[in-house]
């Protein structure tokens, strides 16, 4: 006991004398720090700084304050926008006709070019002032959404204007006159725009893009001013052969000093007439069978004059920032809303396939493996809904939260992915036939379009999640780098040992909570509300705790090493990500009111997220280097071990009886899915409710054939029709069942097309 006590007073004299604190704390740390800090690029240091910090944040605070996330104001639509919703868009998809646009036009069709342009649709994001729409993120969102589930082509056409291009980068850094110049004509649609970054040589890193704008003089409308001399060549821009206006990104040089004595000012955004000399566009990419507008821009020695880049003279340089923080409306509303919009067609469409489809004499949905994938697809589409709505908001909050909307853009095309596999699967032999009826096809194409745009999904995953995250969302990191980087090194080292102190008390804390927390199961942590789902609070704090030690430790012993360490830093982005992901379950189901029948679906998702959770730490403790570290490290967050499972099969088939069942819930569910009357879609819901009403009847037919009282070899019709002869079926349920299975065979048939024809 004397041992320890005088052990206890050494520890707290060396903490609590600031001078004897620094010399055997605080400068070694320092030092070693400094040492093992990673080295940033110019462009690493940039997205590293650009937008905010939001909920991410508190989930990596190991103690997240779910108050906050109640209070979040719930996304919803405006009057005018929910007009717009009833009106334009209903109208939009009336118009459409993807069979004969994807497979024969390759194009939409002139009078749906006009009244997307017309209409507003390319001018959801500019204000009002200047002619366009002014809408919210969470209605820019849907919209994209609505449109997808018939058409993913006019989808992809709608949400590139109003995502990263001129519109938003003019918005946010125009200057006056490049505002009133542009806006108003891409509001009216008269000019059409396109944002050209990738090119051949430079992806997904951008940073290396060779493409070239030299300061210079040289002539414009017959005078002589100072410009830019520019050589690109870029590819999969979207909209280049259509385009009437050019955004443009590449690095900027001033070798003649014309401008200051800086001679590589480094990326700049520039907007260009595509009719300006020099401007070559038109040649298009084919991207997986996708009839949307997607292709090269060219151009050799073209001049410019400094006024056309973005934001004027002043923001010469400052290319890659903008582009970092407009990146954020692309992950987080266009590929989102893409991705929840495959959700809610495969629930809605497989669900009724599940029940009109039969084999073996019983619904296809009656069996388990079925209910395993349709209860996958239900699932997942709930937290599809969920992660849209709460990642629009937060940009409707004026946000630009990098690392939240490259969570967004990972795992939800990641899900969609997976729901799209699923409904493919269910529906097997009707989903690989392509044709006017298939409504699944075209969508399962462009899986991938979704997966490799905006940041291929392995870069965002491995790198920008975790990356990001690690040093912008935590409390101390960011501070002690930035106190690292200070010239004056003893203003360094007094900023650096107050930041050090409470990181020590912070990493402390989490590390002695997610020990208890573990040992307990969470039974004795706080949740902001009762019923069954607080235990989720619970363990997700408890999780949170988790991930802030395990960042901690990996960031000091791996230093600069873990940047390149991307399989152990991408296992902790995925605990981060479903952090996230089921924070935005529970808002979701705390803003909609704790609907009961909501439930299986809120459980379904938290438990599948805390199971990847629980994989995610397996994997980083399996493969972190240090065996003793890994040792200490995995019983303080799992001291009874890892008890997380897959949602329960009594869970699965709970979520499979709602999605089967016509009404209010299933209609919510699906809510942005569009059912053409004239299609697939209102083919297949027709044959389902038809079915579901009659569901009574055709029980009792199956009755009577196990019975003997039916003959067992008669077909359907046959079965019906001997039912009534022997007056056992009444003539309008003898109808009404010859109805539903007419509608029944035409919705499990598939397209046909004639020798030649193709």
């Amino acid at each position: 006991m004397l041992i320890f006590i005088i052990l206890l007073v050494v520890v707290v004299v060396i903490f609590a004398v600031k001078d004897i604190r620094l010399n055997l704390i605080s400068r070694p740390t320092f030092k070693m720090f400094k040492k093992v800090l990673p080295p940033l690029s110019q462009t690493e240091r940039e997205a590293m700084e650009a937008g905010d910090v939001w909920w991410d944040g508190e989930l990596f605070s190991g103690n997240p304050d779910w108050q906050k996330l109640h209070r979040f104001p719930k996304p919803e639509l405006s009057d005018k926008e929910n007009a717009f919703m009833a009106n334009q868009v209903e109208t939009l998809l009336a118009m459409l006709d993807d069979y004969q646009i994807v497979q024969k036009d390759k194009d939409l069709p002139k009078e749906v070019w006009d009244y997307l342009k017309t209409e507003g649709f390319f001018a959801l994001i500019i204000p009002e002032k200047f002619g366009g729409r002014e809408f919210s993120a969470i209605a820019n969102s849907t919209i994209v959404s609505k449109i997808s589930t018939k058409s993913l082509t006019a989808a992809v056409t709608v949400m590139v204007p109003n995502s990263l291009g001129p519109g938003e980068l003019l918005l946010h850094y125009g200057t006056k006159e490049q505002q009133d110049r542009w806006l108003p004509s891409l509001a009216n649609g008269t000019d059409v725009p396109c944002f050209a970054l990738t090119g051949p040589e430079a992806g997904s890193d951008a940073g290396s893009i060779p493409d070239s704008g030299v300061v210079c003089m040289g002539e414009h409308n017959g005078e002589q001013v100072m410009g830019l001399r520019l050589n690109w060549s870029k590819r999969y821009i979207t909209l280049a052969p259509v385009a009437t206006v050019l955004g443009l990104a590449f690095k900027m040089y001033d070798p003649d000093a014309l401008l200051g004595d800086k001679k590589e000012l480094g990326i700049t955004c520039a907007l260009i007439p595509t009719d300006h000399p020099g401007v070559e566009t038109g040649e298009r990419h084919y991207p997986l069978n996708m009839a949307f507008m997607n292709g090269t821009t060219y151009g050799k020695d073209v001049f410019i004059p400094l006024d056309w880049i973005i934001g004027g003279q002043e923001c010469a340089g400052r290319g890659w920032r903008m582009l970092v923080e407009c990146l954020s409306a692309g992950r987080g509303i266009s590929l989102p809303a893409l991705s929840a919009a495959t959700g809610h067609l495969a629930s809605k469409m497989t669900s009724a396939y599940a029940m009109v489809r039969q084999q073996f004499g019983v619904s296809i949905g009656q069996f388990e493996g079925v209910q395993e994938a349709l209860a996958r697809i239900g699932g997942l589409t709930y937290t599809l809904e969920s992660c849209r709505l709460m990642t629009a908001g937060a940009i409707d909050l004026k946000l630009s939260p990098s690392v939240v909307t490259a969570i967004a853009k990972y795992h939800m095309t990641e899900m969609g992915r997976m729901v799209m596999n699923d409904a493919m699967d269910i529906h097997s032999g009707k989903g690989i036939q392509v044709g006017p009826n298939n409504y699944l096809a075209h969508g399962y194409m462009g899986i991938p379009v979704s997966i490799t745009v905006e940041g291929a999904n392995i870069l965002t995953r491995n790198l920008m999640i975790f990356g990001q995250g690690a040093t912008r969302c935590h409390p101390f990191v960011l501070k002690e780098m930035e106190a690292a980087a200070m010239e004056d090194d003893d203003a360094a080292l007094e900023q650096f040992d107050g930041l050090l102190m409470n990181h020590i008390i912070f990493a402390a804390s989490n590390a002695g909570m997610a020990f208890v927390h573990g040992l307990t199961r969470s039974c004795f942590a706080k949740a902001p509300v009762g019923g069954e789902t607080a235990v989720y609070y619970k363990q997700l704090s408890r999780m949170s705790r988790g991930l802030a030690i395990c960042t901690d430790v990996a960031m000091l012993m791996l230093g600069g090493e873990l940047k390149r360490k991307e399989m152990i830093s991408a296992r902790l982005g995925d605990v981060l990500s479903h952090l996230y992901l089921a924070s935005t379950v529970l808002k979701r189901y705390e803003d909609e009111g704790r609907q009961q029948a909501d439930l299986p679906f809120v459980k379904y998702a938290i438990e599948n997220s805390l199971f990847e959770i629980g994989q995610a730490f397996n994997g980083f403790f399996k493969n972190f280097s240090n065996p003793v570290v890994n040792f200490i490290l995995k019983r303080i967050v799992f001291p009874l071990g890892n008890h997380y499972h897959r949602p329960s099969d009594e869970i699965a088939q709970s979520i499979c009886e709602r999605m089967t069942q016509p009404g209010v819930f299933r209609n919510r569910l699906t809510h942005l899915c569009y059912v053409d009357e004239n299609a697939g879609t209102g083919v297949m819901e027709n044959a389902f409710l038809a079915m579901h009403d009659m569901q009574a009847q055709f029980k009792d037919l199956k009755q009577w054939q196990r019975k003997g009282s039916v003959p067992t070899t008669l077909n359907i019709e046959g079965a019906i029709n001997y039912a009534l002869e022997n007056k056992l079926l009444e003539q309008t349920d003898a109808d009404a069942m010859h109805h539903a299975n007419k509608l029944r065979k035409k919705a499990i048939a598939v397209d046909n097309f004639q020798p030649g024809e193709l």
